[in-house]
């Protein structure tokens, strides 16, 4: 409790809940994963604790905002220099702790001053690749106007042209 006496935060018992949550977790969680988690055993919680609770993180960089998902916000409490692998199906998000020398020529920099970068690397990760692979996922492409959908059952209309009964099997 000592150590988060820096944060200018009351810390309640819903705090310190959510500092044991975030404490070593390395799954990257959004503030709706954090909340849904802490609220079980405090059900009185509001959302806006938890947000207020990541802000106040943030701001003393106790925690990195991540915004590697444009849907939701992700939250880092690994504060040292390192990348990500993102995985496009799930979302899931892996650290990496190896340095990537990215060079950029100075006359390229716009008068920046570089002090650091992060990569993000993109794929699919195992879980997601094997669970394609067992659900068998087919491709639909419309008659119509070409466009292509990957999924187990055929989709009743285009998700481009928005025209029904066009999705073939291809």
């Amino acid at each position: 409790m000592e150590r988060y006496k820096d944060l200018g935060l009351k810390l309640t018992p819903q705090r310190l809940a959510i500092l044991d949550y975030l404490d070593g977790n390395k799954s990257h969680p959004s503030a709706e994963d954090i909340y849904r988690s802490i609220s079980r055993r405090f059900p009185t919680m509001s959302f806006a604790t938890v947000y207020n609770t990541l802000e106040a993180l943030k701001r003393n960089r106790w925690i990195l905002e991540l915004t590697i998902d444009p849907a939701r916000k992700r939250f880092d409490p690994n504060t040292k220099p390192h990348h990500h692998l993102i995985c496009v199906r799930c979302k899931s998000i892996v650290d990496l702790h190896q340095d990537y020398r990215v060079d950029i020529p100075k006359e390229k920099r716009n008068g920046f001053e570089l002090i650091g970068n992060h990569i993000e690397f993109y794929g699919v990760c195992p879980k997601c690749k094997t669970l394609k692979e067992v659900m068998k996922m087919a491709v639909f492409k419309c008659s119509k106007c070409g466009a292509t959908k990957e999924g187990r059952c055929k989709p009743q209309k285009c998700p481009k042209c928005g025209e029904k009964r066009t999705m073939q099997k291809s």
